[in-house]
This record gives structure tokens, sequence and C-alpha cells, in this order.
């Protein structure tokens, strides 16, 4: 597994350079290499295999060897420099200081095992000629830096100029390659099992998401953990946010062994994480962002202006992930709140579009005031459609996508949500599932919320629909992907 991990690393870490470079810097190839001390620690043979085994992973995964160039120093050993120095410019630009010769000549195992991979780099660079000059960056917060002009990242008032792709607008199209998981995943809630509840058809796990412009890369587990490594990244919001991380989980937890991984739920949040990567996938529940607190009366307060017993949990994460639209349109009768409480005033009704731009707000200044954009990335999932019309029968036995809309229509809580990020002075990125979700009635539970017998499946209408959740695998595993390449 060290073997395997580190590998996908070093892929990323070539990935992130300059596509004419791709050359990775000696201190970045070292610091990769001593976070796995047991690589290239057992018997000759073995770290013969392992690093036969890392190669061969590196390559399949970017289709020709990544390059390690160590840096130039002041002080150069002639004995190392004259037989490299005919590379120079070519693949290689090597300058070895007195320091890196002590280092090599010191013998211990691993930089034995850091020599040969050198000699062996260099080898094949030169049969294929490639060069290299690549500067190296010491920020360790660059990746927050990164720019991918396949990813659309619609921020609050901060858009840059460069082309980008339009993930919203585009098609489902239907691939027999999905999905990519079962649902036996032990990590789903059994509310959104829905093949294991008896649903009968599965067709609603293979649908794939169709960008017009550009295309969304398919999930990889290992390139996800290895750019979340030493990393938290929380989902913060309702049952559908968890929903999502469910999805997220079951698509990393499949490549970490069962004895590297754990899982621990403290009442409504909950983490799985991946212990050789040291990646924390958090949940943290919040549905409304803005606290909701028992007043007067033992009665229901939801207080539009205050926000930090639900923030404390969001300070030192790496990436956050919100959303918060449907409790705040919930009916009176499944209302979560009796007042609305804003500084010492109490009010009885408002219009749930204010409050909800109010608590919006609130939230958009605790973003602002208490996280550094250079420390944390924040990104805003836009509100999954619902398909409760007809008493919640809308969804029951719908077996494809809508092929089109009749009309097209932007839910109020988008456009409020719009408002609100474009005031903001920190850069969150709106991921907006709004409308590509909104063409899959077929991917709700509707009666296959709970497990059902044979009898039972006879008088579906007998039960409730849900049509709100979502089936696992389905679309949010669609979102995590659309997530991956924000990442």
């Amino acid at each position: 597994m060290a073997t395997v991990a580190l590998a996908m690393i070093i892929v990323v870490l070539v990935a992130d350079q300059d596509p004419a470079a791709r050359c990775l810097p000696q201190v970045a190839f070292l610091d990769a290499v001593n976070s796995y001390p047991e690589f290239g620690s057992g018997s000759a043979d073995d770290s013969k295999r392992e690093i036969a085994a890392f190669f061969a992973h590196v390559t399949h995964e970017t289709g020709h060897l990544c390059h390690i160039r160590p840096i130039r120093m002041s002080t150069v050993i002639p004995t190392f420099h004259r037989p490299f120095s005919t590379f120079t410019n070519s693949c290689f630009t090597l300058h070895y200081s007195k320091a890196s010769t002590v280092l090599i000549s010191m013998g211990t195992p691993k930089l034995q095992l850091f020599f040969l991979v050198c000699i062996f780099s260099l080898l094949l660079c030169f049969f294929r000629g490639d060069s290299s000059k690549f500067e190296l960056n010491d920020d360790e917060d660059s990746w927050l830096n990164e720019e991918d002009d396949e990813v659309v990242a619609v921020q609050s008032g901060h858009q840059s100029p460069q082309r980008r792709c339009d993930f919203s607008s585009g098609k489902w199209v239907y691939d027999q390659s999905y999905p990519l998981y079962d649902s036996n995943c032990p990590y789903l809630s059994s509310a959104v099992t829905c093949q294991r509840n008896g649903r009968p058809d599965s067709d609603y796990e293979k649908w794939k998401w169709k960008p017009q412009s550009c295309s969304i890369p398919r999930f990889d587990a290992l390139k996800f953990l290895a750019k979340m490594r030493k990393r938290r990244i929380m989902l913060v919001g309702d049952s559908i946010m968890r929903n999502q991380w469910e999805s997220l989980v079951c698509l990393v937890q499949g490549v970490v062994p069962t004895a590297r991984k754990t899982v621990t739920y403290n009442g409504p949040s909950m983490a799985f994480r991946a212990l050789d990567f040291e990646t924390s996938i958090e949940f943290s529940w919040a549905p409304l962002l803005v606290e909701l607190k028992k007043g007067p009366e033992n009665k229901r307060v939801l207080h539009l202006d205050l926000i930090e017993e639900n923030a404390r949990y969001w300070r030192g994460v790496d990436v956050l992930v919100f959303d918060s639209a449907h409790w705040w349109t919930h009916s009176d009768k499944y209302s979560s709140w009796d007042y609305f409480m804003e500084g010492h005033s109490f009010y009885k009704s408002m219009n749930p579009m204010l409050a909800y731009q109010k608590g919006l707000t609130t939230w958009a200044k605790w973003i602002d005031l208490n996280l550094d954009p250079r420390k944390t990335r924040v990104i805003f999932r836009s509100m999954s459609p619902r398909h409760n019309r007809e008493n919640g029968w809308k969804c029951y036995n719908q077996k494809q996508p809508l092929a089109a809309f009749s009309h097209q229509h932007v839910p109020e809580q988008v456009l409020v949500l719009q408002g609100v990020l474009r005031k903001m002075r920190f850069p969150v990125y709106l991921q907006d599932v709004t409308r590509m979700s909104a063409f899959r009635r077929d991917g709700h539970p509707s009666v296959y919320r709970r497990a059902m017998g044979q009898e039972e499946r006879q008088h579906p209408k007998d039960f409730s629909s849900d049509c709100s959740h979502w089936c696992l695998p389905g679309v949010p595993d669609i979102w995590n992907e659309m997530l991956s390449a924000l990442l």
C-alpha cells in the first residue's frame, strides 16, 4: 500500500507542474519518500520489487516517467557533476552539492534506493529526450492557488478572465461502466440503498454528466486521496449533504485497506479517515448554518445573526463544502422554528427568502472575517432539486432522466445565494448542481427508502415516497466527481 500511495502522490505532484516540463524537484521527491519510511526498507529483493512497482504505477498514471531535478547548489562536486553534465537542459539539470554527496555516500538502504531511482530516471529521460525547466515553489499552500481551465469556479466577485468550463450546462449520458461502487458499501444509510431495499431497476446508477464544452474526469480514489493528503475536507449542511458525504466516502474507501481506515460518529457529525494518507473526510450537521436554539417557553428560536456554535467546527479545515436551502422553505407544519430572532427583536413570521438572505449574510461575514483563502478553500453547493409534486409521487417509478425542460426555472434560493456570494471578499466557489440534477427525477428513493418485502411491493402507494434524497450509487457521485475536479 505504501508503494501505491507514494506513487500516486508523485503522480499528483507531477500533474501539478507545467505540462511543458512535468519535472519534479529533488526536495519534493524526498519529502514524499520520507513520509513513507516503510518504502524500500525491506530486503534487497523486496526493494527491487518496490522500485519496479513504483515506476509501474507512475508510468501507468502519467504515460511517462516523472523526472527528478535536483536543486542547483552553489558548491559543485566535480566528480558527480561531470558524468551528468552532458544531459544539462535535456532532461535533468544536475548539480550536486557537498551535502548531496554526503547524503548519498552514507549508504543507508533508503538513500541507496533514492540514488537508484535518480539513476534509473536519468537513463529513461535520456532515451526520451524530454526537457525540464521547473522552478521550485516552497509554498506549502500553493495547492490553493492552482487554476485549471477544465474547472468552472464561479467566484464571489472574483471572476478570472481565462477560459473555464461550465459544468452546469450539459446532458446526461448513459455509461455502462458506472457505478463506481455498489450498494454494499458499508457506510451507506439504509434510506438510500435503493437496490438493497428492493428497487427493481438499476439504470439510474449508470448515468454520467457530460458538460457541453468539456468533460468531468472520472473519479480516481487514489488521486483524490493523494491530493488531500494530510488535509481535512468537511461537508456542512443538511441530510442531502450527508447523502453526498456517504457518496464521497464510498467512492474513496474501496482503495483503503480495512485496517487502515476508520469512521467515527459524534452525534450528528461523522468522519472517515484514511490513515496512510492522513486524510479526513468529515460531515458536520448544520442545515440552516445559523443557530437554532430553545427560547422562552421552550419555543424554538432561529437566530439569524448567530453562527459561532456551528462555525467552531469549521476552523482548521482545509476544504469546506457548504449547502443550505431546503430547511428554509419548509411549510409551517414542518418548520424547524417558532420564532426568528435578529439582535434583540423577535419575529413570528418573515418572508422565507428574506430570512434565508439574512442567514446566508451572517455565514458570509463569518467566512470573510475568520478564514484565510491561502489556507482554506470554500465551496458552496447549490440546492439539490426536489421532485415532490403530486404529493411526493412525481418521482415514483421513473426510470429515465428527463430529456428536456418545457421552461427554464432558476429557484429563488439559488438567486439569493448568488447575490450573497457576489458581495463577499473571500473567494467562494459556487458548485452549481441544481439544473443538472433537475433532470434526474429517476434518481430518488421514492418508496424504496426502506426495505420492502415482496407483498409490500404489490401495494407501493401505501407507503410514503421520498423525492428529495438520492439513491446511492447515483446522482451525488457525479457531484463528487465535479468536486474532485474543482480540487
